[in-house]
């Protein structure tokens, strides 16, 4: 069987019975992928918000990790349905090769727990990485039995797509198709995100177009783009850049961030990872706020899942650009460090301002060293007359790619952020010596 015969492309040019999810889109659903849909890991991505604390700004912003998951399966549909006219890619990929696809595209997330990736960039031994769940929770779980009977694949190869370590020919392509430059979760999640958020930044690129310029690279062994979702490609780049400047990095959600970690902080030694990995969100927060009690971390959980939200005020702030000192000094720290500065901080406050500020009283929000927008893929041209193509990147094409990317991104989103209890924020951003007690406290 080819993929062009796989079930799930015959359902999605049919009538088949399908789901419908926001914005009017349908999921066909065969028997199998039913199947995954109602065991327990995916049941459980229903009780997990997508974005997590940006709720706490954009009220809309309560779709799950479920909704998307489905989302990210109907475009790999879209995917499997323009790469199988290129001859490389039908040629390699095999129809259990995208059957695993098609799997990994809904199982994606299955490793994820409550406000995973906030808590997975304090970068913690007793909170393991989401992708490294995953391997087990398919091999043990009773979704790996359906992907085994129902599917006829191996759960393991399944969950090598889902780590990004499938090496071989079709595995690295169809691994790059999963998580790239351009890949169905990105694609699904910025438009999403957006909707629910109820801002425009992130639908704001043209899909079609960027679907039907879908090829392999010159090598054969990942994604490429033709030169005519070259704009389509530049676009999505600035909605991602949008998306993390005006929805993910807001600085009330990064307020809620800080928060959250440093609870977890506080709390860390009585984190159960063996039942974080299989809690939801509900559960979670009532987890947080009893074992918070009679703790600093109980005004943090307290002002993020309590009666009334309280959440700190901002005190500073410093971007590349105009403060390097500052962001230089504390941006990518282990946050050990920024804990440790952060104390420092306080008692450095105290002693110069004459005003009490406990150690928990102040969180530095300063971003880790990844960057976020980076955006390499090879960009196929046509040569004058009719002879051949020729590859370039992206990036070389592009100085809206190379600008959005290096510098706006990282010298002007990726801020360090001093926030504090609300009662001292305007005595603290009033401190003529701010910023120096700041660098004082993080040499």
């Amino acid at each position: 069987m080819t993929p062009s015969m796989l079930p799930e492309l015959i359902a999605l040019g049919s009538s088949a019975d399908g789901v419908r999810i926001p914005p009017d889109v349908s999921v066909p659903l065969t028997p199998r992928v039913r199947a995954v849909l109602d065991a327990p890991e995916l049941r459980r991505l229903a009780r997990i918000s997508q974005l997590g604390l940006v709720a706490l700004v954009y009220p809309g912003a309560t779709h799950s990790r479920l909704e998307h998951s489905l989302g990210t399966y109907r475009l790999a549909l879209e995917f499997l349905g323009r790469l199988r006219q290129d001859e490389r890619f039908a040629t390699t990929v095999t129809a259990d090769d995208a059957g695993a696809f098609l799997a990994a595209s809904l199982l994606h997330d299955v490793g994820h727990w409550p406000y995973c990736h906030p808590l997975e960039d304090m970068g913690l031994p007793e909170l393991p990485r989401h992708e490294s769940l995953v391997r087990s929770l398919l091999r043990d779980g009773p979704v790996g039995a359906i992907l085994a009977d129902r599917w006829q694949l191996d759960p393991g190869r399944v969950a090598a797509l889902i780590e990004g370590t499938a090496d071989d020919p079709a595995g690295r392509i169809l691994r790059s198709l999963l998580s790239g430059p351009i890949d169905v979760d990105k694609m699904d999640y910025l438009a999403r995100d957006s909707l629910h958020a109820g801002v425009p930044y992130g639908r704001h690129f043209d899909q079609e177009r960027l679907l039907s310029s879908l090829c392999l690279d010159a090598s054969g062994t990942s994604l490429a783009i033709t030169d005519k979702g070259r704009t389509a490609a530049e676009l999505m780049v600035f909605a991602r850049y949008v998306m993390f400047s005006e929805v993910y990095w807001h600085h009330a959600v990064r307020s809620a961030t800080a928060m959250l970690q440093r609870a977890i902080w506080i709390l860390r030694d009585r984190v159960d990872p063996a039942w974080l990995v299989r809690s939801d969100e509900p559960g979670f927060i009532s987890w947080l706020i009893d074992a918070a009690r009679g703790s600093s971390a109980e005004p943090l959980a307290a002002g993020l899942f309590g009666a009334t939200r309280r959440l700190f005020k901002r005190a500073a702030t410093y971007d590349a650009a105009h403060h390097p000192a500052v962001h230089r000094a504390l941006a990518g720290r282990p946050y050990a460090e920024s804990v440790a500065v952060s104390a420092r901080l306080a008692a450095a406050l105290s002693r110069r301002h004459g005003i009490h500020v406990e150690p928990d009283a102040i969180l530095i929000d300063a971003p880790p060293a990844e960057r976020e927008v980076e955006f390499r893929i090879q960009v196929r041209e046509r040569r004058p007359h009719g002879a051949g193509h020729d590859w370039r990147p992206l990036e070389e094409l592009s100085p809206v790619v190379r600008s959005l990317a290096r510098e706006q991104f990282d010298d002007l989103v990726k801020r360090v952020r001093i926030f504090c209890e609300p009662a001292m924020a305007a005595t603290i951003a009033g401190c003529a010596d701010l910023e120096a007690l700041v660098l004082e406290c993080a040499g």
